[in-house]
């Protein structure tokens, strides 16, 4: 009959009365016909798949009230997955047309129970033949002692799911079997409920209830549609087994044990379920690594978090936007607990009073009237030809830091999982493996552990949810756990444990609200930790301990209570491409000797230091965007170390680098701009002594890890780490842009020798460089130190220093403020717009090849009781004709001999005072030699001396130039 002969609507009507056989038979009739047949998906497709009793919903348990994306094709898997365990035989691929004449195996329908053919199970399986279907009639069948499955059988339930029970401990000794819709209950002697050794069974809709569930190899099993109460699956060196869309609730200890490593004995339905495997894909998810999530826990509880918020980064603006009134309160209140900080904010107030303070990019001209403009373009120094002068440009160019910062973060997006497995072959293998044991779209929940696979085992989980657990996943002894996609959430203690070699794939799952870390990783365990999003946990979001490695990449870290990444006891993991933001302690803390690779990360909007090290941590700290943290940037607290290399450092609420004079880090080559306080700052005292700052692990308990500290270290690893590292004593801030910050760029009250080497220091709010304690040697050698909202360098007394090669140049009052003691020799001090050098109290400088020159003041001044050698420098007139003023009470002391005082004629003399030598700081190789370059000329000029005492906290050494 022609397809037009009746409208579409009363065809679909017809069609939707006939059963499945003749719903097929039709779909061959036609074209026209197939396409009726199809339409039928939301009715009777729909229909016949909520209808079969041996399936439920096709997204159940997980989600039952969301339809798949084709009910006829749903209802197409169900069948042939019933069918799986009756092709016992391979096909022959090589003539079809055999299937026609291969002798259909004759099925007998046996009854057993109350009014059937037999009274018991054992009874009837003692008549059936291979393949029969024993029919369990409604009520309880029990069996009083072990029942032995000789011959392969069908096992089904009449009625709906509940009617019928089955107590009976079963153990399987032929190829392959069926058990359908029926409840499993331990009988009274075992808490057994079926065991296989070498055959295939297949379980759909069942009810398992207060039992266990045991596969050995080279038996295997596919398990769908099933619940588990209180019971659970053990698996032994199974090749490849299947679990999928069911429930385990109530556990007593792990739902499913995986043991031993997958064999080489496979049976013969792992080729069968190999292909179910690869067709039942799980739905793609992929997350949007451009929008930043919304924590919603869809009834599971709470968000502690609330919407995610973004953090914008602006360049350019008044200081106002980042020196907000909040800063203000909090320096006050920072001011009542420290006597000397508060001091020193109260002088720099009368101060600012005094003198007006300069705009980070402003220059002389704001403070000069019209009639002023001739005199200064007589007397001003040209100062752009030092060694630094191209990044100084960059760093006074705020549209092209904008560009750079904007350029940062679009390098610095998050990858997605389909990215990153192109990239990473381990993980496009470990992501498409089919061994072990594959669990997909279960539900775990209410129980103490949802899968434990330890020596050697295999499992892959994709599509799942484990919620209310003590843990989720344990993976120990040298296994491999693949992990994609899954919800992990509100677990007592930690989502995901590895430990003692473990390794695999966790990628693209939600972890979330866990009591412990999210992730943790101990004794070796390598896994590779991609794409996923871990937050709101009430501790750590990952947690690396005890020679513990890793790959963690791309991750969204966020909202944890604790570290967004913990390093502590050697823990060593490689860290790149993570966004870890908004935690409520530090994004990365690495404490207790760990160590680590933290590369290319956006850290942003944390609560305590983007990243804190302390207590021998020494990682590697490359190439991050540390910003708008609600503290410090970069923390090295007592005894920290570490490489701290190429980063971002910016606009965060405390210092750029808070670190303690205790620790031994080498800052190279970071730009650390726009932070409300100082730029990079340097403490003696204790934070705290032994008091962590809350969320930095003080409570965490590791003590297993505590007492294997220093031993099972990687020989290979400690030499590549090592051969990365240039070794120093003293620590080290080095070819750094300090910029724009809120107060001082360097803030220095230590009690170790600390060396600063060709860094820019510009456009602070406050003085460029203030050492205020110092009782070993400090040097600041080739810096520049310029436009800083105050001066240039203030010493105070008590401090030793040594000032060599560098340029200060137009800071906002004097160039050079000493009280203390040291050497000044072979700077640039030229266009501030106080004294050029101030010498005050019982300050013994040695003071020799400078150049010198002050536009307004005196290019050296001696005050009080002001002492120490002054000879062969350059001091070059100012337009009020004042040069040296020695107004000293013990004259004895203080020797000024073979200065040169020049005065300026012409404007061509003043163009061609700094030419020869140019102007300050001197590298060799210019403003674009490479760091790694940089770094062997460093080495080859700096020499070591002792320093006359011994040190309890660090080396007796100090490095010099």
């Amino acid at each position: 009959m022609e397809v037009s002969v009746l409208p579409v609507e009363l065809w679909q009507l017809i069609f939707s009365y006939l059963c499945l056989p003749d719903l097929g038979r039709c779909s061959l009739v036609c074209r026209a016909w197939s396409e009726l047949i199809l339409s039928l998906d939301r009715t009777r497709w729909r229909q016949l798949c909520l209808g079969c009793l041996q399936h439920r919903h096709p997204n159940w348990p997980n989600q039952p009230g969301v339809e798949p994306l084709s009910w006829r094709e749903a209802f197409k898997q169900h069948y042939l997955a019933s069918k799986t365990w009756t092709k016992t035989t391979p096909d022959l691929d090589s003539s079809n047309c055999l299937s026609l004449f291969r002798r259909r195996k004759g099925r007998r329908r046996l009854s057993v129970g109350a009014g059937g053919e037999f009274g018991s199970l054992r009874a009837a399986l003692a008549a059936a033949s291979p393949y029969d279907r024993l029919v369990l009639l409604p009520g309880v069948h029990e069996e009083q002692s072990e029942v032995l499955l000789k011959v392969p059988v069908e096992v089904v339930g009449e009625g709906a799911l509940g009617d019928v029970a089955l107590l009976a401990s079963i153990d399987q000794h032929c190829p392959t079997a069926r058990l359908c819709n029926v409840v499993l209950m331990p009988a009274r002697f075992s808490p057994l409920l079926y065991k296989t050794t070498s055959g295939y069974v297949q379980f759909d809709n069942c009810n398992f209830e207060s039992g266990q569930l045991q596969i050995h190899a080279p038996g295997t099993c596919q398990v769908k549609f099933c619940t588990f109460s209180q019971s659970s699956i053990h698996l032994r060196s199974v090749a490849l087994c299947i679990l999928e869309h069911c429930e385990f609730t109530g556990s007593e200890n792990a739902s499913v044990t995986v043991e031993g490593c997958p064999s080489s004995d496979r049976n013969w339905a792992c080729r069968q379920l190999a292909v179910l495997a690869k067709s039942g894909t799980t739905s793609m998810r992929e997350p949007d690594p451009v929008s930043c999530p919304v924590a919603k826990w869809d009834g599971w509880g709470k968000s502690q978090l609330g919407p995610v918020r973004t953090c914008e980064i602006v360049v350019g603006e008044e200081r106002s936007s980042f020196f907000s009134a909040v800063d203000a309160q909090a320096l006050v209140a920072s001011a009542q607990e420290d006597p000397d900080f508060g001091e020193n904010l109260r002088a720099a107030k009368e101060e600012e009073e005094e003198y007006p303070v300069l705009d980070s990019n402003s220059s002389d001209s704001d403070l000069r009237s019209d009639d002023e403009e001739d005199a200064q373009a007589m007397y001003k120094l040209p100062c752009q030809a030092h060694s630094l002068s191209h990044t100084l440009a960059d760093i006074t160019d705020s549209r092209l830091q904008s560009n750079r910062l904007h350029t940062l973060q679009r390098d610095l997006k998050l990858k997605s999982l389909q990215q990153e497995l192109q990239q990473d072959k381990e993980a496009q293998s470990l992501a498409s493996s089919l061994q072990g044991c594959i669990i997909r779209q279960c539900l775990f929940r209410d129980g103490k552990g949802g899968i434990f696979i330890y020596s050697r085992g295999q499992a892959k989980v994709e599509g799942s949810i484990f919620r209310d657990l003590t843990y989720a996943v344990r993976c120990i002894q040298s296994s491999k756990v693949t992990m994609l996609r899954n919800d992990i959430h509100h677990c007592k203690a930690s989502g995901i444990f590895l430990r003692l070699l473990a390794g695999g794939l966790i990628a693209d799952n939600n972890i979330h609200s866990n009591c412990e870390a999210g992730v943790d990783i101990r004794k070796g365990a390598n896994p590779l930790v991609l794409c996923n999003k871990i937050h709101s946990g009430l501790r750590s979001g990952i947690v690396v301990v005890g020679n513990g490695k890793g790959i963690i990449r791309s991750n969204q870290i966020y909202g944890n209570k604790e570290a967004g990444i913990y390093i502590l006891y050697n823990g060593n993991p490689a860290v790149s491409g993570n966004h870890i933001f908004q935690g409520l302690a530090a994004g990365v803390a690495v404490n207790e000797n760990g160590r680590g690779q933290i590369a290319g990360n956006i850290i942003c909007e944390n609560q305590w230091g983007g990243v804190d090290i302390r207590h021998g941590g020494d990682p590697v700290l490359r190439n991050n965007l540390i910003s708008c943290g609600y503290s410090d940037g970069v923390v090295v607290g007592e005894h920290g170390k570490g490489l701290i290399e190429g980063n971002v450092i910016y606009g965060n609420k405390g210092c750029g680098v808070w670190m303690m004079s205790s620790s031994l880090p080498h800052l190279l080559n970071n730009q650390i701009s726009h932070n409300s306080i100082y730029g990079v700052a340097v403490f003696c005292h204790k934070d705290n002594t032994g008091d962590y700052p809350p969320g930095q692990g003080g409570s965490e308990s590791f003590q297993e890890e505590r007492e294997g500290v220093g031993g099972d270290n990687d020989p290979d690893s400690e030499e590549e780490y090592l051969t990365a590292r240039r070794p120093i004593s003293v620590a080290l801030v080095e070819l750094n842009s300090i910029s724009h910050n809120g107060a001082a760029g360097l803030h220095v009250k230590s009690s170790e020798a600390l060396n600063v080497i060709a860094n820019i220091i510009h456009g602070n709010g406050d003085g460029g460089v203030a050492v205020l304690q110092s009782s070993q040697l400090t040097c600041l050698a080739n810096n520049n130190i310029s436009c800083n909202g105050r001066g240039g360098v203030l010493v105070e007394a008590d401090c030793r220093v040594e000032l060599r090669g560098n340029g200060i140049y137009e800071n906002s009052s004097h160039g050079i403020v000493s009280k203390g003691e040291g050497i000044i020799a072979e700077n640039d001090i030229i266009g501030n717009h106080r004294c050029g050098l101030q010498l005050l109290q019982a300050a013994d400088m040695t003071v020799t090849k400078n150049r010198i020159q002050s536009f307004r003041d005196y290019g050296i001044a001696f005050f009080d009781e002001a002492k120490g050698l002054v000879q062969e420098n350059l001091i070059f007139q100012g337009r009020s004709k004042k040069s040296i003023l020695q107004p000293i009470s013990n004259a004895e002391d203080c020797i000024i001999q073979n200065n040169v005082l020049l005065t300026f004629k012409k404007r061509f003399d003043v163009e061609c005072m700094l030419i020869n030598p140019p102007a300050r700081p001197h590298l060799e190789g210019g403003a674009h030699v490479s760091c790694a370059a940089a770094a062997g000329q460093r080495v080859s000029s700096i020499t070591r001396r002792v320093d006359g005492g011994c040190h309890n906290h660090g080396s007796i050494f100090c490095t010099i130039l």
